[in-house]
């Protein structure tokens, strides 16, 4: 019988924990979903996985496939909204520049070329790109704020750090983004982003903790 009592116990215990997970998903669901409607970050990760190769991730033309287009600035240069529209949709003979830029209508839904065409708008800005970076990344365990109360912040002892009280200097934030929280003799719960994040990446994100990061009293 003790037996018996010690698997029911068990089997509620994981239904009680499958639960627990099962609404906590659904709230950082919900938490996250109107951040990320926003065109801007929709438009950042669009950006990021059809742009990158060719423009470089600041849209500097410093990229892996540069030296493929040897004479020809890949860098996006300061330009009207229907000019990148019609360049972005039709390609770059359509306004009279490099054949080497292909048309992307038929690869880009309406929506992906608008939210793309929105992040362009904010690409030759750091802390805007920054943002871009920790909304896509960061918001689960820190929040939309960064104020440490993300929708997961509940599962993590210590919780995550308030980012917007943050007195840490600039090399103790890029070693901790980095490598993660164990390396920094802080919370496991903090994961290392080098493999996922390039240099730029992290400078970017660095810039807007800048913005978010208040003065400690």
């Amino acid at each position: 019988m003790r037996g018996r009592a010690a698997v029911l116990s068990g089997a509620i215990l994981l239904a009680v924990c499958a639960a627990a997970f099962a609404a906590l998903a659904q709230d950082t669901r919900e938490s996250v979903d109107e951040e990320m409607s926003k065109p801007m970050i929709r438009g950042g990760i669009v950006f990021k996985n059809y742009c990158v190769l060719c423009h470089g991730e600041r849209g500097d033309g410093v990229a892996r496939a540069a030296k493929l287009y040897a004479g020809i600035n890949l860098a996006i240069r300061p330009r009207t909204l229907g000019y990148y529209n019609k360049i972005v949709r039709k390609g770059g003979e359509a306004v009279g520049a490099s054949p080497s830029m292909p048309p992307w209508q038929d690869e880009l839904s309406n929506e992906q070329v608008g939210d793309v065409l929105s992040y362009l708008t904010v690409l030759g800005d750091p802390v805007r790109r920054g943002e871009v970076i920790f909304k896509t990344n960061c918001v689960l365990c820190h929040g939309l704020k960064g104020d440490g109360k993300g929708r997961a912040a509940k599962l993590y002892n210590p919780p995550p750090t308030d980012l917007t009280r943050s007195g840490k200097s600039d090399e103790y934030r890029e070693k901790i983004i980095r490598h993660g929280g164990e390396s920094m003799r802080r919370s496991s719960g903090m994961p290392p982003w080098q493999e996922r994040l390039s240099n730029s990446e992290i400078a970017d994100l660095m810039a807007y903790l800048h913005r978010l990061s208040q003065p400690v009293r």
